[in-house]
């Protein structure tokens, strides 16, 4: 099988898992109370401050997209849902694993890559995440890194950088500052 077809696969399996570990192991016929602990776990909301809709915009300003961040099955899991101001669409899924103490994100774009990193809340309170971008394209892979940066003017600011050399050296890949959209009467 191939990394692309393995990629995939662990993508859709860590979905699977997430589904299964939400729903709990209990028997929902069996008249036992269902337990929560992606909602009530403080680790699982370490990443709250990137949860709602916004619109996206480079250093200069200029609109580059459109991204929801929702809790889903039951608070054990984000789900990333990217619209790019070109037409470009991509998703992650992003979850607690208490086993490894690590934050986890799978993304998928629409034909062009898949990014896995993982990581965790680092001193300054950012989100940092760590791994790998694979290229479909090329079948070309590089090491990879993000960081979500909560503002103290409500925005987030997300930043990702990718090395060619196994981490000698980095160069800046995309830089995005999120603003919460505001709802009109209308919507």
């Amino acid at each position: 099988m191939g990394t692309l077809a393995k990629s995939i696969r662990r993508v859709l399996l860590l979905s699977l898992m997430a589904m299964s570990f939400a729903s709990g192991a209990q028997d929902p016929d069996s008249g036992q109370e269902e337990s929560h602990p992606c909602e009530s776990g403080n680790e699982f909301h370490h990443f709250d401050f990137w949860i709602g809709e916004w619109d996206v915009h480079d250093a200069a300003g200029t609109l580059v997209g459109q991204n929801r961040i929702s809790r889903r099955e039951q608070g054990c899991v984000l789900l990333e849902e990217w619209q790019g101001a070109k037409g470009f669409t991509g998703m992650s899924i992003n979850y607690y694993d208490p086993g490894t103490g690590k934050w986890k994100q799978s993304w998928v774009s629409a034909g062009a890559y898949l990014i896995e990193v993982e990581g965790g809340l680092n001193e300054e309170g950012a989100m940092t995440l760590i791994g790998r971008i694979y290229y479909f394209g090329p079948g070309k892979e590089a090491k990879f890194r993000g960081l979500w940066t909560p503002l103290d003017d409500g925005r987030v600011r997300q930043f990702f950088e990718q090395s060619d050399d196994a981490g000698e050296t980095w160069q800046p890949w995309f830089e995005g500052f999120y603003s919460r959209q505001t709802k009109t009467a209308d919507q």
